[in-house]
């Protein structure tokens, strides 16, 4: 009965972390431990060193995304691609991409940009579903860049190297922007888009206004993997170097007057997430405690002989899972499932990674409940059923990306061990 109500009340919409949390008093209830091995998670999470480094990075998102950082982005976008046959979708692909790895929400790309580059793409005489769809696709986008919170998450959670997940999403990140940019390019050519001319004046003139805000995330990619600096000390560095650029350079926003507003809204953010992350490391502790990892093993060993079997199982149970959570109660409980299970197959803990945070990055737009398909219906006003023809082409590409990222490691690990063997 209780598991009955728990699913009623996750289905009426009830917040899941208090789902989450009343599982886990459950589960530790049921197997008569005290329910303060949930608290003791709690705390041991805040002796976590990178744990700072999710506020930070999320303050430093949210102060871009308040300021005309978007409009510069888009601009110089434009700029470098707009020229080309479907180049301004691909301005709008890599404007989104760029913008959801700073704000690690892909709900907030769409809703920020979606307004912005909507009627551009709209202008140049592009299929309104071909623009839903892909601004709908494109949304979370950026979640594998530097200084994505998912991915700092999962080096949390899977004590992996924060630093080489960044690494090894770099080829990963380049081949689906370019698959998608290559359907673009595709589009605009079998389409009579209205043309926009190259200008070396405007390209210079669009860099000159993107000067200190582009080289941020090259900045802290470099800082981490060269050991100059820890994740916690290049989000307090990235957060420093916004408010400076933001608010003195730039001058869009007021230290006195707009700051400390964002810093209530990023941190209304950051007290979901840490709320999430507490319950859910509550639960994975029972989980833990009770061997589900080692007993899914032994299934596995006995069922699954194969690693490239395990391999398409675990996309497709990521995708479900993907389409079902948000991408933190994701990471938090199911990540300590899976990796003894991908370790006993000899898979790389970056490879794992990668593919991990992929499958939920195309979870966002899996039907029937991705997340970013209602987000895009609520903000372009249109049905969903709608959004899922619409987004199905992207989807597809972005799924051919994840098989080839699946199947070949080195495109995930090769980089890491060149860099880090340079090192």
């Amino acid at each position: 009965m209780i598991t009955i109500l728990l699913v009623f009340f996750a289905l009426i919409g009830v917040p899941l972390f208090s789902i989450i949390g009343a599982v886990a008093i459950y589960a530790f209830h049921s197997s008569g431990i005290d329910t303060s091995a949930i608290i003791i998670e709690m705390v041991r999470l805040t002796s976590a060193p990178t744990l700072l480094a999710i506020p930070l990075f999320t303050f430093t998102g949210y102060v871009l995304a308040e300021s005309n950082a978007p409009k510069r982005m888009v601009g110089l976008s434009k700029a470098l691609v707009g020229w080309m046959p479907g180049g301004v979708a691909v301005m709008a692909i890599l404007s989104c991409a760029v913008f959801s790895a700073f704000t690690g929400a892909s709900g907030v790309t769409i809703i920020a940009l979606g307004g912005l580059l909507y009627p551009i793409l709209i202008a140049q005489k592009y299929p309104q579903n071909f623009t839903i769809g892909l601004l709908t696709s494109s949304g979370s986008l950026g979640l594998l860049l530097p200084p994505s919170l998912p991915v700092i998450l999962y080096g949390i959670i899977a004590e992996t190297d924060i630093g080489k997940l960044f690494v090894g999403a770099i080829i990963p990140e380049i081949i689906l922007l370019a698959m998608l940019s290559a359907f673009s390019i595709r589009k605009g050519l079998k389409r009579h888009e209205a043309s926009v001319k190259f200008s070396m004046k405007e390209l210079v003139r669009s860099m000159k206004e993107t000067i200190f805000e582009i080289p941020l995330p090259v900045i802290i990619i470099a800082g981490i993997y060269s050991g100059f600096f820890t994740p916690t000390e290049a989000a307090a560095i990235s957060a420093v170097y916004v408010i400076i650029v933001e608010t003195i350079i730039y001058r869009d926003l007021n230290l006195f007057k707009d700051i400390p507003k964002i810093m209530v809204k990023s941190m209304v953010l950051v007290g979901s997430i840490l709320i999430i992350l507490g319950v859910a490391l509550g639960l994975t502790n029972y989980i833990v405690d009770e061997q589900v990892p080692m007993k899914l093993l032994n299934w596995m060993q006995n069922f699954v002989a194969s690693k490239y079997v395990f391999l398409a199982l675990l996309n497709i149970l990521l995708l479900i899972v993907g389409c079902l959570m948000d991408i933190f109660s994701a990471i938090i409980v199911v990540v300590p499932l899976i990796k003894p299970v991908a370790a006993s197959f000899g898979i790389d803990p970056v490879h794992l990674g990668i593919i991990f945070l992929l499958n939920l990055e195309i979870g966002y737009i899996t039907p029937p409940i991705g997340i970013n398909l209602f987000i895009s219906s609520s903000r372009f006003n249109k049905p969903v059923i709608e959004l899922y023809k619409s987004a199905f082409v992207f989807l597809l590409i972005m799924l051919m990306a994840l098989i080839i990222i699946t199947y070949v490691p080195f495109l995930s690990t090769g980089i890491v061990k060149l860099v880090y063997g340079l090192q």
